[in-house]
């Protein structure tokens, strides 16, 4: 490797002297630095001529709130759901319990990390891998995909929220990760120290796994295995289900929706994946046993046309990952892609497609939401999405965002759909084997 050039005095120098030169980089650093570069860089005429009304709208109630944690892609999934549990039980408003489905995701992912481990321990992979690396490095976050969620409610089933409430953990996860993170460290590094002797290896993975059930039902309470349900209807009628178990909860008032039977549609731009086929990421799940995180790659229109079916025609919400992050207003809840010039107050032009942003780790899939609404013009094309978020009811319109049609191009990565709404070569290419990416590759990112 050759030798890194140092950067001088005199360039530094030379770097000074053309900034100061520069009449405009000085009024910008004097407008950023007292109001911060969102404030100084929005495009007024853009943020005030976003319109906020929509031809289909699919109202879902008040915006719940995943507080300090990582659940995006279980509220998310569970406001598809709920949804669907108001309307078969005529309730105006219903909430899942969120707190129910991590605690069964990271016992799961407790069994499957481990598991995962011991096979790569006994294959004889090192330590110091990239992949297990890795691994370690990426084990026990809060994020997740849908297959993942679906995994986790076709197994446990799921429960109204005020029957598993929320706790100081399940709203601010990071010491409970942390405590989780640090026990399966410690079991990896104890099964390398005994590598060879299967049954010391299994004894660890029995051993680790009672650790994380501990760990987890202190922090976030022991989930039920049965309760009674009963409630009164928007039309003030009285209905008692009597003794039910979360599994069965699920398949009464969520199951004929066939959500878990939906299929996860990804827009990978990269040229190398080709179009109509499928992808997976190694080492990626939470349920041992459950369904593979697999993702079939079609055009980024393909998925808005599917989204917008789903709304207009059957009226409920759509599960969606995105990157959240650039040309956001969290504020006002608002995504454009002119809706920040940046690259004007830098004077810099940041021209990465969406290709080259994957590519170059400047953009993957980071959070999930739930399409709402859309607007459509009287040619049919799309113009601009209602988007339910799990931030709360305080910012937005009370919690509900507004995307343009063109961030949808550029930031929506993934959606999940009817798998009966695919044409028949799509139809035909799930049932083919996936082409596997590395665990690291970008299409693996998890919603959080």
């Amino acid at each position: 490797m050759s030798e890194l050039t140092p950067l001088t005095g005199e360039a530094l120098n030379a770097l000074r002297d053309e900034f100061d030169a520069d009449g405009t980089s000085r009024l910008a650093m004097n407008a950023v630095t007292a109001a911060g570069i969102e404030k100084v860089a929005r495009n007024y005429d853009r943020a005030r001529l976003l319109q906020r009304r929509f031809s289909t709208v699919v109202d879902n109630g008040e915006a719940t709130h995943q507080d300090r944690s990582g659940r995006c892609w279980l509220f998310s999934s569970l406001n598809v759901a709920r949804f669907i549990a108001k309307k078969n039980m005529n309730l105006k408003e219903f909430e899942f319990s969120q707190n129910y489905a991590m605690y069964y995701d990271k016992l799961e992912r407790v069994n499957y990390f481990l598991k995962d481990m011991a096979a790569l321990v006994e294959a004889g992979e090192p330590s110091d891998s990239r992949l297990v690396q890795h691994l370690l490095a990426d084990v026990m976050g809060d994020g997740g995909q849908w297959t993942m969620a679906m995994n986790v409610y076709k197994k446990y089933g799921a429960v109204p929220k005020d029957l598993f409430p929320e706790t100081e953990s399940s709203k601010n996860t990071r010491e409970m990760n942390v405590q989780l993170r640090a026990l399966l460290h410690t079991a990896v590094a104890h099964m390398y120290a005994v590598a060879g002797d299967q049954a010391a290896i299994d004894q660890i993975v029995a051993d680790t796994t009672a650790a994380g059930h501990r760990i987890l039902t202190i922090h976030l309470g022991e989930p039920p295995v049965s309760f009674d349900w009963e409630w009164t209807d928007k039309d003030g009628e009285f209905h008692r289900d009597g003794e039910i178990t979360p599994v069965e909860f699920w398949k009464k008032y969520v199951g004929p929706a066939g959500l878990e039977d939906y299929v996860c549609l990804v827009d990978d731009p990269r040229a190398e994946h080709a179009k109509g086929k499928k992808i997976g990421i190694e080492h990626l799940g939470n349920v041992a046993g459950g369904d593979a995180t697999e993702y079939l790659n079609v055009p980024n229109q393909f998925m808005k046309d599917c989204v917008k079916q789903i709304l207009v025609e059957q009226g409920i919400p759509v599960w969606f990952g995105a990157d959240c992050h650039p040309f956001m207003d969290r504020e006002n809840g608002a995504w454009a892609t002119d809706l920040f010039e940046y690259g004007k107050v830098y004077d810099f032009d940041f021209d990465l497609d969406k290709e080259a942003r994957v590519r170059f780790g400047d953009s993957a899939m980071n959070h999930a939401m739930a399409f709402a609404g859309v607007d459509v013009a009287d040619d049919g094309s799309t113009r601009r999405w209602r988007v339910e978020n799990s931030w709360g009811s305080k910012i937005a319109d009370k919690g509900y965002f507004t995307m343009s049609d063109d961030w949808f191009t550029e930031y929506v990565y993934e959606v999940a759909v009817p798998k009966t709404m695919l044409p028949a070569e799509y139809q035909k290419a799930l049932e083919e084997p996936a082409t596997m990416l590395p665990a690291w590759d970008p299409m693996g990112a998890l919603a959080k």
